[in-house]
């Protein structure tokens, strides 16, 4: 797998591509919006880790300019910009997620999993899991070929989880994916919403590491 990194900040940059090499990831590393490619070829490219506030220019552009030649390539928005509007304006320009600094290397290294995973099982219609089919454009699942009555945010849940059987997904995460465009979800509802996950598909199915987050059973 090969990340391409814009990040003008000379200690994220070394850190993130010093934590990429641990995980087995090859990096390039840019620092200027004018460096950046005219476009980021899927087969060379794997997944984008970009900057929003660049010396020479935003990030911005680049995203925008990218999905506006179609380019799929999962792309990760890293920034200091906290507001509201800054989150909307990267996901509504194309971004896949949205980490804001300063963050735990760990977290980011989940997130770019779990874009990786989505962006692979984008063609595929149904995630199988044993027992479990998940239907994602159909916003539906079922559990020994019956469908699951799941609430919006309990199905989102799921997705999430289901991004990446097996490995743990912290709470941190969860807290911030499941309402990406306001404060992050408070801990103590997520435990609800597992709950009543846990109630609905299978207590079984969903693992919970004790001060880290939750995993689904593949």
């Amino acid at each position: 797998m090969h990340i391409l990194l814009i990040e003008d900040d000379l200690d994220l940059g070394r850190a993130l591509q010093s934590a990429l090499k641990v995980e087995g990831l090859t990096s390039e590393w840019l620092r200027r919006a004018v460096d950046a490619p005219a476009t980021v070829d899927a087969t060379t490219v794997d997944c984008v880790l970009l900057d929003l506030m660049l010396p020479d220019g935003s990030g911005f552009d680049l995203l925008t300019r990218w999905r506006g030649q179609g380019v799929q390539v999962p792309i990760i928005v890293i920034t200091a910009r906290s507001a509201v509007e800054d989150r909307l304006a990267g996901l509504d320009g194309g971004a896949d997620d949205f980490v804001i600094k300063p963050f735990a290397t760990a977290e980011l290294l989940s997130r770019i999993r779990a874009v990786l995973r989505r962006s692979a099982r984008q063609a595929s219609e149904r995630w199988v899991m044993g027992e479990l089919v998940i239907e994602p454009r159909r916003h539906c699942a079922q559990r020994d070929g019956e469908p699951l009555d799941l609430s919006p945010r309990e199905f989102q849940l799921l997705l999430e989880l289901a991004r990446e059987p097996g490995a743990v997904v912290p709470k941190g995460v969860l807290a911030q994916r499941l309402d990406p465009l306001g404060e992050p979800m408070d801990f103590g509802a997520i435990e609800v919403h597992v709950s009543n996950l846990r109630r609905k598909i299978g207590a079984e199915l969903i693992r919970t590491v004790r001060g880290v987050g939750y995993l689904l059973q593949p």
